[in-house]
Formats: C-alpha cells, sequence, structure tokens
C-alpha cells in the first residue's frame, strides 16, 4: 500500500485521526471511547455485544484547536459540556464498527458547527427610492381593489 493511500485511509477510518475542517484534525489519542450494551432488538447476540458507542473529547485540553477556536467552541458548546468534556452517543445501527461510524461523523459535524468563524455582520442599507415607490404604487393598488369588493352601505 503506497503513503497516500494509507494517510486517506487513517484520516477517514475509525482508528486514525478525526479530520473536523481542512484545518483541524484531532488526534486519535485525544478521542475517548466507551462501550456498553444497547437497548432494542438484538437477536441472539443482544446479552453478548456491546454495540452503544460513547465518543467523547476534552475540547478544554484539545492540541487540534487555537486558542480563538477553543474559546468559541467552549462558548457556542457551553450547554453541552461537562468538564470541558464533550461527549457524543451512537446506538443507531446493530453493529459497533457502524456506530463508532456514526459518532465520528456526529462529533466531527458538532465541532466544525462549533469552530466555523461568525457570518460576516450585515450592512444596514436604505431602501431605494424606486423600490418605496413601487411599494407604495401597489399598496394604492391593493387598496382600490378591495374598495371596489366592498358593498356600498352608503
Amino acid at each position: 500500500m503506497d503513503d497516500r493511500a494509507e494517510g486517506r485511509a487513517a484520516s477517514t477510518g475509525v482508528g486514525g485521526p478525526l479530520r473536523v475542517t481542512r484545518s483541524v484534525v484531532v488526534p486519535a489519542g485525544e478521542l475517548g471511547w466507551r462501550f456498553s450494551r444497547s437497548s432494542g432488538p438484538g437477536g441472539q447476540s443482544v446479552n453478548t455485544a456491546d454495540s452503544r458507542v460513547e465518543l467523547s473529547l476534552d475540547v478544554s485540553r484539545t492540541t487540534a484547536l487555537g486558542p480563538v477556536q477553543r474559546a468559541r467552541a467552549m462558548e457556542r458548546l457551553a450547554d453541552r459540556l461537562v468538564d470541558g468534556v464533550l461527549t457524543v452517543t451512537a446506538s443507531e445501527h446493530r453493529s459497533q464498527l457502524r456506530n463508532r461510524e456514526a459518532a465520528l461523523g456526529r462529533l466531527a459535524t458538532i465541532l466544525a458547527a462549533a469552530v466555523a468563524a461568525p457570518p460576516p455582520r450585515r450592512r444596514p442599507t436604505k431602501p431605494s427610492r424606486g423600490s418605496v415607490e413601487r411599494r407604495l404604487a401597489d399598496k394604492k393598488r391593493r387598496s382600490r381593489t378591495k374598495k371596489l369588493r366592498r358593498a356600498d352601505e352608503d
């Protein structure tokens, strides 16, 4: 296997680093995994398979985020963090591997939204004279139409 294919597999696989954005890559060593029995139907292996997955990342100490990104993530994820740790759970699949992939995807989505730069502020502008005149002309036309529909009560 050549280096490019190996690197690509490591960045997208379950065991490798988690790519959040182009500039944010969380090392695999900073991700904490916990497995437990999932609720719901499971067939023969219901009492033996630990298919439920909990993936946690210490946002306050991760090396993947710079100081600005870390502060932004801590602020935006404040209601989801417990002592600076973000935890994501996946149990919708019967396979532990698929639940691990789902948890990684969910964590990447949440982190990407948390570290994204805020949208540029809108610069307020005054409506043009033409748009104001068109709006008023439409209002007059509508008023005339509605007035014509009324029954004369004079």
